[in-house]
């Protein structure tokens, strides 16, 4: 193993007579939210570029207001509205400027759908007169201002509407949604989880015209789950749910014209998915990214409104799989900037606006992480890479010839930034494995820090009076790669003692665990195995994310396979540490993660003698279309990459002690999972313990929930490692 560096928990080290002293850190303290970090919330930079806003909200007492703040002298400026001195508007929780800033969209009594979608009441504030309006009696989905100010547009009951904040009249846009058939204007769920799109309609420039989305949901199999609750009689969530293999919605563009009312149906050929819809600056050019079903061969069309012509600006193809872009950024002359892996690497490129390639902006063994947009007077590009390290991020900044490059960030850690609609600043978010998130405002220009908003320093001195193993960075050479690692051991760490090895990951492809910075609630779990004894590890194996699209995409159509390989390959090589007990090693992980620790409890079981799998697929053949497709291509194609690697074909392999959690009302991974698998091991005879928590999503929280299932988890590993 080569060492990278090591992290000690806010430079401090304690020699073992104070360590008696240390608190250790309890469940029922993390999951009260004890520890939690401070925040911005809601950060909105005002079009002057001098100023902002942040969402100063208490659930408690049921205030919340929006206050502006100076740049430059970080001095509130004003409230511009708080639902405590406005009695027509209640407590919000979600605010949106209109493009002039003389309106604002109230978000009130927002509940969520599925995991990125919502709906909710909504009301809209003008600032100059100072009256208030409600969009709609009902709740509705998706509120945009039109670019005037003056409309809103939304989603309700799978139609879509605009108001006329003039007239207060409603116009319908469709009428032919209907649950579980036709959608418009709002993504169906596979679009949602996979391609993290809700809102799919756009509105042009000028505010003329309005494209959307159209799926057609009547092909694609139900799901349904029991929704047990507290009445005599259960109830069913019923959805619409495309699993591998199946049938998808049809979907189709369609732009609808405000001041005609008609509706052009924009004829594609049967491009199977549209995963973007973006309008370019012209208000007559609409662009759009099309995939095809194995998602390795992306098309970015332009589409002219008053000629009706169609054209293709960009095609991007792969051996394995090409990403969605969310990087498009279209500048004022109309050429673009893209993101492409074509060199082996994500970095940004320069288009012309027929789509002929003009320029690559970054270049290097290294990969842009996040887009931030293009300062057009001084013609600079702003970015996250992962340029000092794949486990770190900073924010750059570049010329559009890809020269004159400049660090913006300078503490090691991760970084990101939310800049100023100038880009003359931007706030930094900061954090590392050792310090909790540190929030400060920077001169673009000089990369100077102005001023510290948030350090956490509360919470700091909190966690000084705990004990918090420090977590170590370093590499461990498997099947040839130098995979990144880091370690936490108990501090009190005595070389001469045999500590069991537990192992934590995700290991899904393009992810990462081994990240440099904070991770709050799970690195204090682990603290505190560490502090009873147990070393933990987390180590990112083969086709997981930001070291390369070969690195990446090597588990194409065979996920479970290397990923498997290496995490047994890797327990192994540690347990040859002087330290490691080889006869008490577990594993554990959530989704993807329970998928990877089922299998190497199963196909390791020499190696492991412990698993818990949280929430996992058993089966690619029981996950969704885009995301399983994407990496395994379809069941009918590639049936062996399917079976060969999922734990239901073997659990007569089952020698450990193994925990199988699962949340009953999981629309993501379908408690269908842990079903299959408990029936497998029934049937091999085989004995494990599990548990099912009703009614509980993919992330299986609210009320004690967490707290129960972290402590059935650490009793488990107490009991059996």
């Amino acid at each position: 193993m080569k060492k990278i560096f090591i992290f000690l928990f806010f430079g401090l080290c304690f020699v073992s007579s104070g360590l008696a002293q240390l608190k250790q850190i309890g469940l029922e303290e993390v999951w009260a939210g004890n520890f939690q970090e401070e925040v911005l919330e809601s950060f909105n930079s005002m079009n002057n570029g001098e100023q902002y806003t942040l969402l100063n909200s208490n659930s408690s007492s049921q205030i919340s207001a929006i206050e502006k703040f100076n740049y430059k002298s970080l001095e509130k400026v004003e409230t511009v509205v708080s639902s405590e001195d406005n009695m027509a508007i209640p407590y919000f929780t979600t605010y949106e400027f209109s493009k002039d800033e003389t309106k604002i969209l109230l978000g009130t009594e927002i509940e969520s759908i599925y995991r990125r979608s919502t709906k909710g009441v909504y009301y809209v504030l003008d600032l100059v007169s100072r009256q208030v309006s409600q969009v709609s009696e009902e709740k509705i989905q998706e509120p945009a201002f039109s670019p005037d100010g003056n409309k809103i547009a939304y989603a309700q009951e799978n139609n879509l509407y605009v108001y006329d904040l003039k007239s207060s009249i409603t116009v319908t846009l469709t009428t032919d949604g209907i649950k579980n058939s036709i959608i418009n204007g709002i993504a169906d769920w596979v679009y949602e989880e996979e391609f993290y799109l809700v809102r799919a309609f756009q509105w042009n420039a000028d505010g003329t015209k309005l494209a959307y989305l159209r799926f057609d949901e009547t092909s694609v199999p139900v799901f349904s789950m029991d929704i047990y609750g507290s009445n005599l009689y259960p109830s069913q969530s019923v959805f619409k749910y495309p699993k591998a293999g199946e049938e998808n919605a049809k979907v189709s563009l369609h732009i609808y014209d405000l001041s005609s009312t008609d509706i052009v149906d924009i004829a594609l050929n049967d491009p199977y998915y549209i995963p973007r819809i973006q309008w370019r600056n012209n208000p007559q050019d609409l662009s759009f990214q099309t995939v095809n079903r194995r998602q390795n061969d992306l098309k970015l069309w332009s589409y002219n409104t008053s000629s009706k012509k169609l054209s293709l600006l960009h095609n991007e193809k792969d051996k394995a799989y090409v990403k969605v872009k969310d990087d498009l950024t279209f500048l004022p002359d109309d050429r673009f900037i893209w993101s492409s892996e074509k060199d082996g690497f994500n970095h940004l490129y320069l288009h012309s606006q027929e789509g002929k390639p003009l320029s690559q902006i970054t270049m290097g063994p290294w990969e842009v992480t996040k887009y931030y947009g293009f300062n057009r007077k001084k013609n600079m590009v702003y970015y996250q890479s992962t340029e000092n390290g794949s486990i770190n991020r900073d924010v750059y900044s570049i010329n559009l010839k890809g020269k004159n490059k400049e660090r913006l960030t300078s503490r090691t850690g991760t970084n990101s930034g939310e800049f100023s609609t100038d880009f003359t600043y931007f706030i930094n978010s900061y954090s590392s494995a050792a310090t909790p998130p540190l929030i400060s405002l920077i001169d673009t220009s000089t990369g100077e820090e102005l001023k510290v908003l948030v350090n956490n320093g509360l919470l700091k001195s909190k966690l000084l009076s705990y004990d918090l193993p420090e977590k170590e960075f370093s590499t461990i050479n498997i099947n040839g790669e130098d995979l990144n690692m880091w370690m936490i051991k108990p501090s009190n760490f005595d070389p001469s003692k045999k500590y069991p090895l537990f192992m934590t990951q995700y290991s899904g492809p393009g992810s990462q665990r081994v990240a440099n910075k904070w991770n709050g609630n799970n690195d204090y779990w682990f603290q505190m195995l560490a502090s009873n004894d147990y070393i933990v590890v987390c180590v990112d194996g083969r086709g997981t994310g930001f070291k390369g699209r070969d690195f990446k995409k090597l588990t194409y159509k065979e996920l479970g396979k290397y990923e498997v390989e290496d995490q047994i390959a890797a327990a192994e090589e540690l347990s040859k540490l002087p330290y490691i007990d080889e006869t008490r090693t577990g594993i554990w992980g959530w989704s993807y993660g329970g998928f990877m620790s089922t299998n190497c409890l199963l196909k390791g079981n020499d190696v492991f003698e412990m698993a818990i799998a949280v929430a996992p697929v058993t089966s690619w053949r029981f996950y969704d279309t885009i995301y399983t497709e994407r990496f395994m291509q379809t069941p009918q194609e590639n049936p062996g990459g399917y079976d060969d690697n999922s734990p239901l074909s073997y659990p007569e392999l089952l020698k450990g002690k193994y925990l199988l959690v699962h949340g009953s009302g999981d629309d993501n991974v379908h408690v269908q999972n842990t079903m299959r698998m408990v029936e497998a091991l029934i049937q091999a005879n085989k004995d494990f313990e599990w548990a099912i928590y009703p009614d509980k999503n993919h992330g299986i929280y609210s009320g004690n929930t967490r707290l129960h299932l972290y402590t059935k988890m650490t009793n488990f590993i107490k009991s059996n490692l």
